[in-house]
């Protein structure tokens, strides 16, 4: 990735993620979007999670059905970092959206401040 290069992984139906990506593209923004239904990988993860400075709970999407059919909840406290990168690969509605990846950051969730920043650094100049 060169540093203006983003991708967008949303869930088409999520108005939050509907939300951000009108954002970014309100700021110009080039950005890859990704469908939350193609998933994420292991290394991507493992690359991703250290870069967004968060713990790897903070990945889950809490609010989801199946974190809660499954009580990921209690579960988690269980799990080791390798079970829970598993787990979030292997299903990508486990993982909180919208995540926007770029070389250097990795925000999970939506936060306008957060954005704003995004926008200030890399959207295009009309």
């Amino acid at each position: 990735m060169n540093g203006d290069y983003m991708i967008f992984i949303c869930y088409r139906k999520c108005s939050t993620c509907q939300k951000a990506k009108k954002h970014l593209l309100e700021m110009n923004v080039d950005f890859e979007e990704r469908p939350i239904e193609m998933g994420v990988t292991q290394e991507e993860l493992r690359k991703w999670i250290p870069l967004s400075k968060k713990e790897i709970h903070q990945f889950f999407n809490t609010s989801g059905k199946i974190y809660k059919s499954e009580n990921f909840k209690e579960k988690l406290k269980l799990m080791t970092e390798d079970e829970k990168i598993k787990a979030l690969s292997e299903n990508g509605m486990l993982v909180k959206r919208p995540l926007l990846v770029g070389d250097d950051f990795v925000l999970v969730g939506y936060k306008k401040e957060q954005y704003d920043e995004i926008g200030e650094k890399y959207g295009k100049k009309q």
